[in-house]
């Protein structure tokens, strides 16, 4: 292994320059574009419970800790952990499945890895990380790297001046305990799967390098004989005088720009309109983007494609569509553990489009790029949503900075990605004045990072009066659609969907984002019996009736495509630790009520 990851950097030839130490930069755009050295495969793992390898026995942290991964000089050494005699675990996954005795845990593992490289002295090398749940500390070669909190969004570190000629070693500690302050907090309905979850990789990067660029086709007339896709982009950093060129082979679409004094590039590409093929779930067409700075090269795939609202309609590309939707948690599609892979996703996704679906709620966190690309492949539209969910600390600053950055992030990864359609910023808040501050600031944030996709949240029905339910929230004033969970049959009886009555003061598209309930895979009874296949069945056929009736109803994602695991789920021989919405079991079986929203589907 140390030989072909030898190999593989020579190749790419990574880089040695004198930079501060500890360099945190803002995600790059399009990661995958740049040559890399993937750090994925076997890591040693230590479990630490106490954290002795971080703090001492005042809880202060150490300067010579596990992160050093010391060895005895002399035969009276004390040092009490090695690594390379340590067991080892397959990276990228979660440390839950991996082994048996972690599948409750919520603690500190350590992680370290060793690699060889070969410096040189004209390109930077970024170690990156696709997520690491939740709290993490990297070290390269026994010196800090950085400090990233959050588990489902990526980062990367310039640690070009902490590599060395031949053995390095990078050394990371996750630590996935639960805190009322985090995002999320104390309490959530799915599995707090820790370790390093998704790829690590080194990049070469050059000195000079585009930090982040968007292409975005820009709202038109109808029967507009000309197109305009707007472009910009930035370098890391200001300088004048640095040329940008864009082009778009198929489209013969070529500008040459220079930057100004920011480091920014803007600039209009115009089109005829009958020679753009539109982005749409019938025909995910992407076009090969070239981008040059100066000497370096990198490409990319876009679709084009416009998405908005007119009145209760949401209008894809100007005409109106309804989102056949399914919500999707980040799990392995046959058993347990945090999805990461291809395969994964397009397992996922292939039963998604088996059940007649155009569109996925990606729940309820940014999920992997690897889900979020393939989807767009694949012509299924995303809601994209970062996991404010439930109870999160709303007066606590560093709280509301810890959401932005995590919105910041999912924002930057995916804004060029056609089949992303909706910003969702929470799940299930309790209304207060402080929730509607501290969303309220969280949506107009989103919409100057990017005021092209629609701003959504799943919100709470208040107000119910017998058989009446009505939707009032202070958020409607901050979100483009209206989305709202509803577990009638589940939470309230089954039989009280056909007398429901729903009440949407609002002038804008509405989604149900969830509604369901569960049932055990190949166990069956009377419609009225609970946990049966037959009741889930009946359940979505009393609430399909009582959907169809809501006026403006422009798309539901269903809970949830498949059973999950959650610490929340107890009951023995039905739940076993997992929530059982699925409309396929945690094997991949279908259950009866999958083909009761197929052909529900098929009808649209």
């Amino acid at each position: 292994m140390k030989k072909l990851l030898s190999a593989m950097m020579l190749a790419v030839g990574f880089v040695l320059t004198a930079s501060a130490e500890e360099v945190t930069l803002p995600l790059i755009q399009n990661i995958n574009a740049y040559e890399s050295c993937s750090l994925n495969g076997d890591w040693n793992y230590i479990v630490d419970v106490q954290e002795e390898g971080y703090y001492d026995y005042r809880m202060k942290p150490m300067a010579y800790g596990f992160f050093k991964n010391a060895k005895p000089q002399k035969p009276e050494d004390l040092i009490e952990y090695d690594f390379d005699k340590s067991p080892t675990m397959k990276i990228p996954s979660d440390w839950n499945t991996q082994d048996e005795r972690l599948f409750f845990y919520e603690g500190t593992v350590w992680f370290k890895k060793s690699f060889e490289a070969k410096t040189m002295s004209d390109y930077r090398t970024f170690l990156y990380f696709g997520a690491v749940n939740y709290d993490s500390y990297v070290w390269v070669n026994g010196k800090r790297a950085g400090h990233h909190v959050g588990g489902f969004t990526p980062f990367n570190y310039d640690i070009t001046n902490l590599l060395k000629d031949g053995e390095n070693v990078v050394v990371v500690k996750v630590d996935n305990k639960r805190h009322a302050e985090d995002v999320p907090t104390l309490i959530f309905d799915w599995w707090n799967y820790g370790g390093i979850t998704r790829d690590v990789k080194l990049v070469k990067v050059p000195m000079t390098y585009l930090e982040d660029y968007s292409l975005q086709l820009k709202k038109a007339a109808d029967k507009a004989k000309q197109r305009e896709i707007s472009f910009t982009a930035k370098l890391n950093v200001k300088e004048a005088g640095h040329k940008v060129c864009v082009h778009i082979p198929e489209l013969k679409l070529e500008q040459q720009l220079t930057t100004d004094a920011e480091g920014k590039v803007s600039a209009t590409l115009k089109v005829a309109a009958k020679k753009l093929q539109l982005w749409c779930p019938e025909n995910p067409k992407l076009y090969q983007v070239n981008l040059s700075l100066d000497t370096s090269k990198l490409t990319d795939e876009i679709g084009f494609r416009t998405i908005e609202t007119r009145d209760k309609q949401i209008l894809l590309n100007g005409k109106p569509i309804f989102l056949k939707g399914i919500s999707i948690h980040e799990e392995k599609p046959n058993g347990g553990g945090r999805a990461n892979s291809v395969e994964d996703a397009r397992t996922l996704l292939g039963w998604a489009k088996e059940l007649g679906c155009n569109y996925v709620r990606l729940a309820h966190y940014p999920h992997s790029e690897n889900m979020v690309r393939e989807a767009e492949r694949q012509g299924i539209l995303v809601w994209s949503e970062i996991p404010c969910y439930w109870t999160i600390a709303w007066t606590n600053p560093k709280t509301f900075e810890n959401a932005k950055q995590q919105l910041t992030d999912m924002i930057a990864r995916d804004h060029n990605r056609a089949n992303i359609i909706i910003w969702s910023i929470a799940n299930e808040t309790p209304h207060s004045a402080q929730r509607d501050d501290f969303l309220g600031r969280l949506a107009k944030y989103a919409r100057s990072l990017d005021n092209t996709r629609l701003i959504s949240m799943a919100m709470e029905v208040t107000g119910a009066s017998n058989y009446v339910n009505r939707l009032n929230d202070n958020m409607n004033q901050y979100v483009d659609v209206v989305s709202f969970n509803q577990y009638i049959g589940w939470y309230r009886d089954v039989n009280d969907a056909p007398k429901m009555k729903w009440e949407i003061p609002y002038n804008k598209p509405v989604i149900i984002s969830e509604f369901g309930g569960g049932a055990r895979y190949g166990y069956h009874g009377a419609k009225n019996q609970r946990w049966t296949e037959e009741f889930q069945e009946n359940l979505y056929i009393e609430n399909i009736a009582m959907l169809d009736k809501i006026e403006g109803l422009a798309g539901t994602t269903p809970w949830i495509l498949k059973d999950f695991r959650s610490p929340r789920r107890v009951l023995p021989g039905v739940q076993d630790y997992y929530n059982r919405k699925g409309l396929f079991s945690d094997k991949g079986e279908k259950k009866k009520a999958f083909y009761v929203l197929k052909k529900w589907y098929e009808s649209k």
